[in-house]
């Protein structure tokens, strides 16, 4: 498995990006920078090409472009994210989903969908049902997706579901039971342990801040990347937020 890997550098105001669910917290700039450069070389490490959309300095929450699309194949879904002041990010993506070549169609209103609750595992796309994806864009990303099963989720005290949730290469969802109404979670050592990317058929990246986690997967035979994105875990960010992954 490889492809592309989309990204997004952090502008200047990312200090300023929307908390929800934690307590504010100062974030270093010059740290985040540091961090994104670390992290996108872990993706070019595991065979992934970035692919760095257009940074928006004006745009606190940028960098984390997951909430911006959902790939499925060459088809990109343009979201409508449900806080209003990160709609103004999908359109430099929209431009970049175009270069790239790949087909793309939107959620329009007044449908909200972030690519954050969004979770494809094989056929199955789990979508979650927060605050910031309504049911409205759960239907509308049914029917762009006709081939895929679409299973709406209810969450319970996160901002997204892969807040809560994502999945292990061999399809094993992982991440905390009580967020969500989904059978069979493994419960990660540590909260960030359920943030994982999969990079390939036995690779997984995962927060340096999960070292616990980390030993679980390497004894289930998994090669896990290590990546410190403590500045963006202050802002409710995850190692899924800040790229999406387009494989060949």
């Amino acid at each position: 498995m490889a492809g592309m890997a989309l990204v997004r550098k952090p502008g200047p105001r990312i200090s300023e990006g929307i908390v929800t669910h934690i307590e504010r917290e100062p974030v270093d700039h010059e740290r985040a920078a540091v961090q994104h450069d670390a992290y996108v070389a872990a993706l070019a490490g595991a065979g992934w090409r970035p692919v760095h959309v257009p940074r928006a300095d004006d745009l606190p929450d940028a960098p984390f472009v997951e909430d911006t699309m959902v790939v499925s194949g060459r088809l990109a879904v343009l979201t409508r994210p449900g806080a209003p002041e990160r709609r103004p990010e999908v359109e430099s993506v929209a431009r970049a989903v175009h270069e790239l070549g790949l087909s793309s169609v939107r959620i329009v209103p007044p449908g909200t969908l972030d690519g954050g609750d969004v979770l494809q595992v094989g056929r199955t796309v789990y979508v979650g049902r927060s605050a910031r994806t309504n049911d409205e864009g759960i239907a509308q990303l049914t029917a762009l997706l006709p081939e895929r099963q679409v299973v709406p989720v209810e969450l319970r005290g996160v901002l997204h579901l892969k807040s809560a949730v994502t999945a292990l290469p061999d399809g094993t969802l992982i991440g905390d039971p009580a967020c969500v109404d989904l059978p069979g979670v493994l419960a990660p050592e540590e909260e960030a342990g359920g943030h994982v990317v999969v990079l390939g058929e036995d690779r997984v990246l995962l927060s340096a801040s999960a070292p616990q986690t980390a030993a679980m997967l390497e004894k289930r035979g998994f090669f896990v990347t290590k990546v410190d994105i403590s500045e963006y875990e202050k802002l409710e960010g995850c190692v899924t937020c800040l790229s999406v992954l387009v494989a060949d």
